[in-house]
């Protein structure tokens, strides 16, 4: 079990402590996509700024910078960053979120959840007109980390 980082060697879960660690530059990008009709995504294309999309984006946002709340045993992270883009595909919503922080910890988490609350954004918003919808393909994209000079 001691290969978890957020559990001990006796099994118990745990804080990763990184006080050690230096900081460094860190950026997290993930992706998640919301599948539903052609119809649903017409309808979506046809509404005006300040629409579900918009919504979606801001959710995102807010989201990452609360995610030391939503998961236990994140730490809170001073982001510098963070960046949530919709794009309405045939028959999807398509979504990319970056989250970005000089910080002994990544943000991976912040960006996991920055797309996912997006796409239940953009689900709840249509969930109206399309029963068949479906939150899908939530990944990590990629993570980086450059030192601090």
């Amino acid at each position: 079990m001691s290969d978890l980082s957020h559990v001990d060697e006796a099994g118990a879960i745990r804080m990763v402590d990184v006080g050690a660690k230096a900081p460094a530059r860190r950026r997290a990008v993930a992706r998640a996509t919301v599948r539903m009709a052609a119809e649903t995504v017409a309808r979506l294309r046809e509404l005006p700024k300040g629409d579900a999309l918009v919504t979606a984006q801001v959710a995102g946002i807010m989201a990452a910078k609360r995610t030391h709340e939503l998961i236990p045993l994140c730490h809170p992270l001073p982001l510098s960053v963070v960046d949530v883009r919709l794009v309405l595909a045939d028959a999807a919503v398509d979504i990319e979120a970056s989250a970005e922080t000089t910080a002994q910890t990544g943000v991976e988490m912040e960006a996991l959840v920055a797309a996912s609350v997006a796409a239940l954004t953009v689900y709840d918003m249509a969930k109206a007109i399309d029963k068949a919808m479906v939150v899908t393909d939530v990944e990590l994209v990629s993570k980086t980390k450059e030192a601090v000079q």
